[in-house]
């Protein structure tokens, strides 16, 4: 039972270490989950749009919003490695 408990702790502290390594994948993934679960609920209120056009639709959606958060967290980890340092080093003069 204790090796169950140790397996999700291991895993836990895993995720959140990577999570403070690269925080825009958490919103990355909670975005694409999130148009996903608002797609399902708009689903029965399609109106005569048709079955794959809506899934086409929620599909780009996630996908942008993925793609967006991803180049978000380069831009992010390009400024806090390249830009930052220059600045700080400035400021020490």
């Amino acid at each position: 039972m204790s090796s169950d408990n140790n397996y999700e702790d291991e895993h836990t502290s895993k995720f959140m270490r990577k999570a403070k390594e690269s925080p825009f994948v958490p919103i990355g993934m909670a975005g694409c989950l999130g148009i996903v679960a608002f797609g399902l609920y708009k689903l029965k209120s399609r109106g005569d749009t048709k079955m794959s056009v809506h899934l086409i639709h929620m599909r780009v959606g996630a996908q942008g919003f993925v793609v967006g958060a991803m180049t978000l967290g380069v831009l992010y980890s390009m400024y806090k490695e390249y830009l930052a340092p220059k600045l700080q080093g400035k400021d020490g003069k």
